[in-house]
């Protein structure tokens, strides 16, 4: 595994089971097919509070950067299985 890899699993871990597991899925399925502004995006998520990550992941809010708000859509995307 790359120390980036690793550094954004750490970072991945969160405040919450459902935000780990999230976010952890993604990092394992969906982040290898980010281009690089891409994966720069989700460095910026991970920067959010556990409390805006969990309203923006349920639909109770949207991002208003528009990339996040993408990226938010495509995470929920991330087949579980």
């Amino acid at each position: 595994m790359s120390n980036r890899i690793a550094r954004l699993r750490w970072r991945c871990r969160r405040g919450t089971k459902e935000l780990d597991i999230l976010l952890g899925r993604f990092l394992d399925r969906g982040y290898q097919d980010l281009d690089d502004a891409e994966q720069a995006t989700f460095e910026r998520l991970l920067d959010e509070q556990d409390d805006r990550l969990q309203s923006w992941f349920l639909g109770v809010e949207r991002p208003a950067d528009k990339e996040v708000a993408a990226l938010v859509d495509r995470i929920l995307r991330t087949p579980s299985g």
